[in-house]
């Protein structure tokens, strides 16, 4: 037989790990619904057809194909097989893909169910997204993303809703340290006229968009490679001096210096820019946890204004969070004008970081807490009695189910990592006692059957 595994970049979870993921999801949802999003979810699969072209060149090459049902080669292109063009023979065999995302979906969702929502339209999705990544430290291949979208209002204050938003999860998940980073792609859009590279916009933000992966000279490569002239590319590479500086008005100052001054666009983009990070500030958004960072591109087509990526420095993964304004992504279903803004918080990676900053709370695992064990055929109604208790009083609490030795049942409480055991013998049911052990100190004390919730809940929940 095979040795069991599962697919690279899947996990399995297990309960410590889910009960610390669940943590996490509680505490984004109470965080939604607090400001007013709804949730929805949508299929795992959709038509391929919606997916292609909605994430740039190289996010369509990740995106993972369902074979068609049946004898999915009766319908295959038979001069594409011959030719090995995978590109072409894909159309005929594959009608159907797993999500590469949730803002895709979302919009195809809003597109069929406008008639039945209030714009502007505030969601929240919770789901899991595959993309055929390379599997490394912090990228999987299989991995949850917790969104929040606005759609149906172009006003700045949508950002600034979701810029407090991040700011708020992060604080009550405890992530050390983490930064959330600003741009525009307006302001990209107008250093691409300004440097004669509009028609190269794609491969110029395609470029800037593995800074995270390969630095800066690795970007210039990029470039290159992607057939820019030497003056583009010394051109673009001047972002990166702005990172020299500290100042966020300095960095804004820098960027608007090298656009033409009478792009009213770009200038109102800057404009629009400042605003926000000063009403943010307003907001209780401190200056230590926001960025402009003008080499920020986020390189999926459907972004048209801010963009946001949350990172941590010295983690082990990249970004942890990231979203932005679409103008139109409606659009690409048939109803266009529908502008929105959302954000995403990578679950998986956030885990990684308060996994490795040793930050998650004691208060996230949810394993039992009190063990009740049987000693004998007579203590069973005894022990059910003091499971009902406890478990109406909210501790969690299990009864060992069998009779067995005591040593087999107390290394079972270890296993659980549960706080007290309870034991009553005849001794202790003839005066109407349970013998308590606390498994941390292994100090032993004997309490009376009529106290014992009450003794339980000042021990546990305090």
């Amino acid at each position: 037989m095979s040795k069991p595994s599962i697919p690279k970049g899947t996990r399995d979870f297990g309960p410590a790990v889910m009960a610390r993921r669940n943590w996490m999801f509680g505490v984004m949802r109470k965080a939604f619904e607090r400001y007013g999003f709804q949730p929805i979810e949508t299929p795992a699969m959709e038509s391929l057809q919606t997916l292609t072209g909605k994430y740039g060149e190289e996010g369509d090459q990740l995106i993972f194909k369902i074979l068609n049902n049946g004898d999915y080669l009766a319908k295959a292109d038979d001069q594409a097989l011959q030719l090995k063009d995978s590109k072409s023979v894909i159309s005929s065999i594959s009608k159907k893909a797993l999500r590469y995302d949730l803002t895709v979906p979302f919009a195809r969702f809003v597109v069929m169910a406008r008639n039945d929502l209030a714009f502007p339209f505030r969601r929240y999705q919770m789901q899991t997204v595959w993309r055929g990544d390379r599997p490394g430290k912090g990228r999987y291949q299989e991995f949850t993303q917790c969104d929040a979208d606005i759609i149906g209002s172009d006003s700045v204050l949508c950002e600034l809703d979701l810029i407090t938003l991040f700011h708020e999860v992060l604080q009550e998940l405890g992530v050390p340290g983490y930064e959330i980073v600003l741009n525009d792609r307006r302001l990209l859009n107008g250093l691409a006229r300004s440097w004669g590279i509009e028609d190269r916009f794609e491969d110029f933000t395609v470029a800037l968009d593995k800074w995270d992966k390969i630095g800066s000279e690795g970007v210039r490569i990029e470039l290159n490679d992607r057939g820019f002239t030497g003056a583009s590319v010394d051109s673009i590479m001047g972002l990166f001096e702005l990172l020299s500086l500290d100042d966020v008005h300095q960095r804004l100052d820098g960027m608007r210096a090298m656009v033409n001054p009478d792009d009213s666009e770009v200038q109102e983009a800057f404009e629009e820019v400042s605003e926000l990070i000063r009403m943010a500030g307003d907001a209780g958004v401190r200056s230590e946890y926001m960025v402009f960072d003008p080499t920020l591109a986020r390189g999926l087509n459907y972004y048209t204004g801010a963009i946001f990526e949350v990172r941590v420095p010295d983690a082990p993964v990249g970004s942890i969070c990231g979203g932005g304004r679409y103008a139109d992504l409606t659009g690409i279903f048939g109803w266009e004008g529908m502008s929105g803004v959302g954000i995403s918080f990578g679950a998986d990676r956030i885990y990684d970081v308060l996994d490795h900053f040793d930050a998650f709370p004691a208060s996230a695992l949810t394993q039992a807490q009190v063990l009740i064990v049987q000693l004998d055929g007579e203590g069973r109604e005894e022990g059910l009695r003091a499971l009902r208790g406890l478990r109406e009083a909210g501790v969690r609490s299990v009864l060992y189910p069998d009779i067995a030795k005591l040593k087999k049942q107390m290394k079972y409480a270890s296993d659980l990592g549960v706080q007290f055991v309870l034991m009553a013998g005849e001794e202790e049911r003839a005066n109407g006692t349970w013998t308590v052990r606390n498994m941390k100190t292994g100090d032993q004390v004997q309490v009376p059957s009529t106290a014992l919730v009450s003794w339980m809940e000042a021990a546990i929940i305090g």
